[in-house]
């Protein structure tokens, strides 16, 4: 069972990223999967998740309006889109499932 991240990189403060998380040794449409980012010097916290239909969806606060979650289940792979991305964005960016499997991370920095 594994959960591959891809995607992160360096970008200026009001641009655009998309997060790809691949499912191994598992299929996602049984999960409710979520992504979760860590700061430095912050605790892991829930940035976005979607439940196992597709139907509904969560997010945090802060990225409400510029965050979307959405999964493809062909490709076993869920994602995470960024826009307007912010300086306080900077984070290392996690994919779970159901709360059983993570992923290794990859790294967002948002910067001028």
């Amino acid at each position: 069972v594994q959960l591959v991240e891809s995607g992160g990189g360096l970008v200026q403060p009001g641009g655009s990223l998309r997060l790809s998380c691949a499912a191994s040794g598992f299929t996602i449409s049984g999960y409710d999967m979520s992504w979760h980012r860590q700061a430095p010097g912050k605790e892991r916290a829930l940035v976005a998740a979607i439940t196992s239909s597709g139907l509904i969806t969560n997010y945090e606060d802060s990225v409400k309006g510029r965050f979307t979650i959405s999964r493809d289940k062909a490709k076993n792979t869920v994602y995470l889109r960024m826009n307007s991305l912010k300086l306080e964005d900077t984070a290392v960016y996690y994919c779970n499932a159901d709360s059983k499997y993570w992923g290794q991370g990859t790294q967002v920095t948002v910067s001028s």
